[in-house]
């Protein structure tokens, strides 16, 4: 059965160019655009034309018209924004699809800064990641970071709170506190459950921005439709329409 993705596209930069070209038959493409862009594209793609894009693309996922939904290079405020009024949700939770410059692949939550703050968040992250894990091909083990290693203990009390949490949400969930060795978990771990959202955005714009690593897409993981939220600093977006395929082909 065909999968369809609606990606947003607001002009014919080279990586949406190199993505459709990439993404050839894995999946029905509609690119989300702006008036009088279409035969920008090509004729290989089908562009949907709006004055708002990010508003049909949100509205073409909740009528069911796309089976997913990749973000591309439309803005990250007023999608994310249009996007939590259609699902009803006061905040999104994602969790990021990262590779290293080494090419280790790994799942990385929470990414953003209002996000993984509580217990009962991180344990969500954890088993909704190794979820996605197992449907993307990754390992299936997860690793709870904190603040320090164990013989850090009695540093610094927010150190300590995070070492009591990450043992905490590690029992709860079958996971493993990797205490702060993120360098060990990267990749032997299919998912990576950072201390705080201030931590995790630090971890992916550190990896994405000066590490040579990428980032290939966030699945939104508390809405009922699949949405994928991208960075537009990514080189293309071939990897978060295959995690939205293979998101969609599992639900």
């Amino acid at each position: 059965m065909p999968v369809t993705v609606g990606l947003g596209a607001v002009s014919p930069e080279p990586e949406i160019l190199s993505t459709i070209q990439a993404v050839g038959r894995e999946v029905d493409l509609v690119l989300f655009s702006h008036p009088g862009s279409a035969g920008a594209f090509g004729d290989a793609v089908t562009v949907v034309e709006a004055a708002e894009p990010e508003i049909a693309l949100i509205e073409a996922l909740y009528t069911g018209r796309i089976d997913a939904a990749v973000r591309g290079t439309l803005p990250a405020s007023s999608t994310l924004k249009t996007l939590k009024r259609a699902a009803g949700v006061d905040h999104l939770e994602r969790i990021a699809l990262l590779e290293t410059a080494d090419g280790r692949l790994f799942l990385l939550a929470p990414v953003g800064v209002d996000e993984g703050w509580t217990i009962e968040e991180k344990v969500r992250f954890a088993r909704t990641g190794r979820e996605i894990a197992r449907k993307f091909g990754l390992p299936e083990g997860v690793a709870v970071l904190s603040g320090g290693r164990l013989g850090d203990l009695g540093r610094h009390p927010t150190v300590d709170r995070t070492m009591a949490d990450a043992e905490l949400v590690a029992r709860l969930t079958g996971a493993e506190h990797t205490e702060i060795l993120i360098e060990e978990a990267a990749g032997k771990y299919g998912v990576i459950v950072a201390p705080d959202g201030i931590s995790g955005n630090l971890i992916f714009r550190t990896l994405a921005f000066l590490g040579a690593g990428a980032g290939h897409g966030a699945p939104v993981v508390n809405i009922d439709k699949i949405f994928v939220d991208t960075s537009r600093a990514s080189a293309n977006y071939t990897n978060a329409i295959l995690l939205a395929k293979s998101l969609a082909l599992s639900k």
